[in-house]
């Protein structure tokens, strides 16, 4: 592609005269527009199926269910044979899908040990004492919960999530999926996307999907996006950098 440029500009300059200095004018422009769309950073890969542009605007509720809470499992996807996967992270350090066939094989047998060395894409440590229980706005989120996989100070399973992601949006579905594998010793497909835009450094939010195998998903099924925000705080999802919403 590169020769083909030169050559284009090269019989341009031979023609002589304005024209053949506007044509390589024009050459440069377009060679540098390409390289600055190429050299965007590319997304996280997301389930086949889901599209962020469906998902609505928070509107109170920490959650909100999609594509008729049906996960976007492939057939090929669902086994029953317990392992766990976490995608690379990306060029600015944001993680990707956290995948696993939860079973109680991949249950911690220890205590959860320390995760403050980690310091996840668009990481502040800020509080906020008179609108957060816990204070602080941001959490260290487990895609896949300690209590699901004993996976602790990975950083390709850590995102930045506020408290009330965490507690209001992800907690309720971690403890479902837990609850229904150590009452069954049935496996659960389970995964959960961080959704970013551009090339924010925070989360907008995380889609999370179960699906109980052995019995076709019938203990355990869901499919819903948690929101990444936090009630009288204000982010900014590029950075990380927060403030207080104007009442």
């Amino acid at each position: 592609m590169a020769s083909s440029w030169t050559k284009f500009a090269s019989g341009a300059k031979r023609r002589g005269g304005k024209k053949g200095i506007t044509w390589v004018s024009v050459a440069v422009c377009v060679i540098a527009v390409v390289g600055y769309l190429l050299s965007g950073t590319e997304l996280p890969e997301l389930p086949d199926g889901f599209d962020y542009g469906e998902v609505p605007e928070y509107s109170g509720a920490p959650v909100v269910e999609l594509n008729d809470n049906v996960p976007f499992f492939a057939q090929s996807e669902v086994v029953d044979t317990a392992y766990e996967d976490y995608a690379p992270l990306d060029s600015l350090g944001r993680c990707g899908s956290a995948m696993a066939c939860i079973g109680t094989e991949l249950m911690p047998t220890e205590e959860r040990g320390d995760i403050g060395m980690i310091k996840p894409s668009g990481w502040h440590t800020v509080r906020y004492d008179d609108l957060i229980k816990d204070k602080y706005l941001y959490n260290r989120c487990h895609l896949i919960a300690f209590m699901l996989a004993g996976e602790n100070a990975n950083e390709r399973n850590l995102t930045t999530g506020t408290r009330y992601l965490n507690v209001e949006g992800m907690l309720p579905y971690e403890e479902e999926v837990c609850d229904y594998v150590k009452e069954t010793g049935n496996h659960v497909m389970y995964r959960v996307s961080p959704v970013f835009v551009g090339k924010e450094l925070v989360a907008r939010g995380v889609l999370m999907e179960a699906y109980s195998v052995e019995d076709s998903g019938r203990g355990v099924r869901f499919c819903v996006f948690a929101y990444n925000v936090q009630p009288g705080v204000v982010i900014d999802y590029a950075t990380g950098e927060s403030w207080r919403a104007e009442s």
